[in-house]
């Protein structure tokens, strides 16, 4: 027997529970499938613990620096990994249950647990059960990259994942990846107490940053006893006794890292090996992400794909606007396009590195003439008064319109205060509108309409 809904959701992460909700209150029948766990990447293995670790790391380097500030905590300061992971537990825990509650307590919504596969474009099956929707939405998400590295297979590895199970502290956790995923691990677990090294295949980290970012983020690393070991040549594997012996043949330094864990941060592959997406005809690329056009819809009629699984952005808050567009275009009579957002994304390290729009090199390489408002935290009060001056602040204008291409804050406050910028972009509004605004002191936001009136070629 199959049943019938008028949409059917696969997945819950954080575009499909939003949308079954905008579905529901405009009457229609919703059933939603999750095979493991509510809430997707962003509660059970991203933001949300990642981001609890981080505080966690950050009030223990702190403590250590607290003579800075002229406090005498007194001892050693001693990180207890087990409490640390049980805190962050709780974090994601409450999180999914609370998700998990509101979509099975919602009118109209079904929730079915189980691995969903298309039998067909309009046909689903669950375990047994067999439903269908004239609306399908794909929201899979994606997990960590595991690449064919020689030796792989012979020795025990973490990804982002499993790395959250540890309520041990590694001796010395070697990242594979130096890129924002393992950036913030590394600092993470080196704050927490263990030896770390970042091993990065390419020339410079964060190599879609400008250089002077990457240099800048090496440096803030480094400074923490952090080493970072780039242009490794042959990326390889194998067991040295209890340790792992991570080859890096650089031209520099030792040609392998022994270390008691390897923690793989190479990247993200969407979740729809396992969908039979064939089936539907739902396109996928070389990659196997789903192809989708500006407003998200598969090359199915009916089929639309949201979030990590797309290959439209890899955050929780593209996803979610993934989520925003296809509600106001299916339901509001919109015509919102994917092309239309900004791009704009955080590096959680500390401090952070908030960043919209192009980047200086970008906006070079499209031919564009800009000038450069730039500011070294050191030159930010706040940052001073804190003690954090590490970073600096960037600013990209179109020499020709006086637009705001894009902007870098790498320091104290960088992830909030970039979202003024992100706001001026949005409005499409001159950099003078921003630059005359007056801002609140003391905060590092204020010193922005200073940078825009620093502009040079």
């Amino acid at each position: 027997m199959i049943r019938h809904f008028d949409a059917i959701v696969i997945g819950a992460g954080q575009a499909g529970p939003a949308l079954a909700g905008r579905l529901t209150a405009a009457g229609m029948t919703v059933a939603l499938i999750e095979r493991k766990f509510f809430g997707g990447t962003c509660v059970n293995n991203g933001c949300m613990p990642t981001k609890a670790l981080v505080a966690s790391a950050k009030v223990a380097h702190q403590a250590r620096r607290a003579t800075e500030y002229g406090i005498d905590i007194g001892g050693r300061v001693a990180v207890d990994m087990a409490a640390v992971k049980e805190r962050k537990d709780v974090v994601t825990a409450t999180a999914r249950h609370n998700i998990e509650t509101w979509l099975k307590g919602m009118d109209r919504c079904t929730v079915i647990e189980g691995q969903a596969q298309f039998e067909s474009r309009h046909r689903v099956r669950v375990g047994d059960a067999l439903i269908s929707a004239d609306r399908i939405f794909i929201n899979v998400g994606g997990r960590a990259t595991v690449p064919d590295f020689p030796g792989i297979n012979h020795v025990p590895y973490l990804t982002n994942t499993s790395i959250l199970e540890l309520d041990r502290l590694p001796r010395h956790l070697v990242v594979v990846g130096g890129s924002y995923i393992g950036l913030e691990f590394a600092q993470m677990y080196r704050r927490f107490g263990s030896a770390v090294t970042v091993i990065e295949r390419g020339p410079r980290l964060v190599q879609r940053e400008d250089e002077d970012i990457s240099a800048a983020i090496k440096a803030i690393l480094e400074a923490e006893d952090i080493t970072v070991r780039t242009g490794a040549e042959c990326i390889r594997f194998e067991p040295r006794g209890a340790d792992v012996a991570v080859g890096v043949n650089c031209t520099a330094g030792p040609p392998e890292i022994v270390g008691s864990h390897v923690l793989l941060a190479v990247g993200r592959s969407p979740n729809t090996d396992d969908l039979a997406t064939d089936k539907a005809g739902v396109a996928t690329d070389a990659r196997g992400f789903i192809v989708v056009d500006d407003e998200l819809r598969t090359s199915a009629p009916g089929i639309w794909a949201m979030g990590d699984c797309n290959g439209k952005g890899a955050f929780t808050h593209t996803a979610y606007n993934d989520f925003e567009i296809v509600a106001a275009n299916l339901l509001d009579g919109a015509s919102r396009k994917v092309s239309d957002r900004i791009p704009c994304y955080g590096l959680f390290i500390d401090p952070p590195l908030g960043r919209v729009g192009m980047s200086e090199g970008e906006a070079r390489k499209a031919g564009r003439s800009i000038r450069v408002g730039m500011r070294p935290m050191t030159r930010v009060g706040r940052a001073v008064e804190k003690g954090e001056t590490q970073g600096f602040m960037k600013i990209v204008v179109d020499a020709a319109t006086d637009k705001i291409l894009g902007a870098a804050i790498l320091g104290v406050g960088g992830d909030e205060a970039v979202h003024s910028i992100l706001d001026t972009m949005a409005a499409n509004a001159s950099y003078r509108t921003l630059q005359q605004t007056v801002h609140i002191h003391p905060t590092v936001s204020e010193l922005i309409p200073t940078v825009l009136g620093e502009l040079r070629p």
